[in-house]
């Protein structure tokens, strides 16, 4: 009994020449066996995603694939397109003699302008993991908040635990604008949520080989780590840059002062037309732009294109709340002047494509709160007009 109890029951190795030894009743497990079992699981497992499987990184076919989800935006999509296969070409092609160097994107564009779509749909077409996390809530090492290294647990995790998958992944960093520092100058105070942030950032998205605790979490002495290597990692990081025109705006007018002088005031400024020095007068420090070499300007949806969103793209909005409703036997109709209205309201609010559930829920609220009261007094037909928009009211 003694035996079994100081010694691993798979092993035999005794409690002292290992770290920990697990007993339950007449039976023990030392933590290398633990370690062997996981390694053992984790090559079994067959995750959905393989590093064999990218093989779609044509430039032609990741823009064809991202017509069929996002509208508008060609310019950024060809862009992004080639960006990607490049990044791709040069993980599965590697030159020896050679050294190709990373390029890591940068999206600029509104609120609902299809950043993280975007980002999303390439990824889903290239069969890699991706994830998005939010700059917002990224600190320094060693503060309160999440560690930039947080997201590659979380990329690992998105790829079953396997690290050669994870280490072809993609991360989306949203909200980059907001750990812009607060002027052009350097900080003598810490800045644990904004230049902090990029500074933490600048040999990740660079490439370098980081640890992390094997269960996810938080590291802690002791614990058993992963090696993930960032240097084949796509980094794209949005952000909406509010005020950023007015920069570009600013430079391309300017001064006025002295004889000969411009004083036109017509001067049109697009996030188009962006360089690394509008970046940096934002507020993003010189290391980091650098490290984002592809700059995509996106432009705000026109009504049209808002039209589009609602009505023609793959899993449109109004297509998923007529299968709710068909659900309850009540067909779901909207004329144009009602679609038309629900654009127009978007446009008002600024809110972009991201805008066009909220309006739709608004609307449709109380007709989905009496689906059962429809039901039992055969209402099988509801006909959205712009009235209904203007005024939300159920039919009885």
């Amino acid at each position: 009994m003694s035996k079994t109890l100081e010694t691993c029951s798979f092993c035999d190795s005794h409690k002292d020449k290992v770290k920990k030894l697990i007993v339950s009743g007449e039976v023990a497990i030392c933590n290398e066996c633990v370690d062997l079992c996981q390694d053992l699981i984790i090559k079994d497992v067959k995750p959905d995603l393989d590093v064999d499987d990218i093989k779609n990184y044509d430039a032609l076919l990741i823009k064809d694939h991202l017509d069929q989800h996002v509208i508008g935006q060609d310019n950024a999509k060809i862009v992004l397109s080639v960006a990607i296969a490049n990044h791709y070409k040069r993980i599965m092609y590697p030159n020896s003699n050679l050294e190709l160097q990373k390029g890591n994107v940068l999206l600029i564009g509104p609120t609902g302008s299809g950043k993280t779509l975007l980002a999303k749909t390439a990824a889903k077409f290239l069969n890699v993991p991706f994830i998005i996390a939010d700059a917002t809530s990224l600190t320094e090492a060693g503060y309160v908040g999440d560690d930039v290294e947080s997201m590659i647990s979380m990329l690992l995790h998105a790829a079953g635990g396997n690290v050669a998958l994870a280490e072809k992944g993609i991360v989306f960093i949203d909200e980059i604008d907001k750990v812009a520092r607060k002027g052009e100058s350097t900080s003598i105070t810490r800045d644990v949520s904004g230049e902090g942030v990029q500074q933490a950032l600048l040999k990740l998205v660079e490439g370098t080989k980081c640890r992390i605790p094997q269960g996810g979490g938080r590291k802690h002495p002791g614990g058993d780590m992963i090696t993930v290597d960032t240097k084949n990692i796509l980094f794209i990081a949005g952000g909406a840059f509010v005020g950023l025109t007015d920069l570009v705006r600013n430079r391309l007018k300017g001064t006025t002062i002295g004889f000969g002088a411009d004083i036109r005031s017509d001067y049109g400024a697009s996030l188009s037309q962006v360089t690394p020095d509008d970046l940096i007068r934002f507020g993003m420090i010189p290391e980091f732009i650098g490290r984002f070499t592809t700059n995509i300007g996106l432009e705000e949806l026109t009504k049209a294109q808002l039209v589009q969103v609602l009505t023609e793209v793959k899993n449109n909005f109004i297509e998923q709340y007529k299968y709710l409703f068909s659900i309850d036997n009540i067909k779901l109709k909207f004329n144009k002047e009602s679609i038309s209205k629900i654009a127009d309201n978007c446009i008002k609010l600024k809110t972009g494509a991201r805008g066009l559930q909220t309006e739709l829920e608004k609307t449709l609220i109380p007709h989905m709160f009496n689906a059962g009261n429809y039901k039992k007094n055969g209402v099988n037909e509801i006909n959205i007009t712009q009235d209904l928009v203007d005024d939300p009211k159920a039919l009885l």
